[in-house]
């Protein structure tokens, strides 16, 4: 199967998750896109989603499903969305499509986080992938500094064909981190939260996913954690 037949196949079974008459938090990235189009089928069964990004919120209205600000929502039953990598505890590098602020506050306040990944994002160790970290622009650099005094790499994310900065939704510059051999997400998570000038890290590991439906050549695979 190629890997768009992967992605497309755990979006379907993340259809199995939704509840019906409720609001779905929906994520941002390729894999994300695939469950956007399958939920746009049954889209007569919920009453909406909050989207993590324009982008989501674009492509969800395109499909006809109405998108709700996260301040007019009292909960959300699940939250829907792909990874860059994630481990056995299902913790995970997300912020490749650099929603990962929005992505992180609709997922904590989800009663259920699900991870649609294809198989070759599961991972023993995290970190191969480059940890994503939103920072607010003028703090880019005195951050780049302490995320090298923990070992990492980072780098400014630019706009594709361009040395200008890339800019998030939220107005921010994300410095993506090579170099980081992950054991203990949860206190890296911790630590970089707590530099000055971060607005948030890609790290999901004190909220990670509680079901991660992995996409592999023998069919889909469920992981619980």
């Amino acid at each position: 199967m190629t890997q768009d037949e992967l992605k497309q196949a755990v979006a379907r079974a993340a259809i199995e998750y939704v509840v019906d008459g409720e609001i779905i938090g929906v994520g941002t990235g390729s894999t994300a896109n695939f469950f956007i189009d399958e939920l746009g089928k049954i889209k007569s069964r919920i009453k909406g989603a909050v989207a993590s990004s324009e982008a989501t919120a674009t492509r969800l209205r395109g499909h006809g499903i109405e998108v709700f600000d996260l301040n007019d929502v009292e909960s959300i039953s699940v939250y829907v969305d792909g990874a860059d990598e994630i481990n056995a505890t299902g913790a995970m590098i997300k912020g490749g499509g650099a929603a990962l602020t929005r992505e992180k506050i609709v997922a904590s306040v989800s009663g259920k986080f699900v991870c649609i990944a294809d198989g070759s994002k599961l991972v023993e160790t995290l970190g191969q992938f480059p940890l994503p970290v939103e920072v607010v622009p003028m703090a880019a650099n005195a951050v780049s500094r302490k995320l090298v005094a923990l070992g990492g790499q980072p780098r400014l994310r630019t706009k594709p064909g361009s040395t200008d900065a890339f800019v998030t939704d939220n107005g921010g510059y994300i410095l993506d981190v090579a170099g980081l051999a992950i054991t203990d997400a949860v206190a890296l998570e911790s630590e970089i939260n707590q530099i000055v000038g971060v607005i948030a890290v890609g790290l999901f590991a004190r909220r990670g996913a509680d079901v991660c439906l992995l996409g592999t050549g023998d069919g889909v695979k469920k992981l619980t954690f």
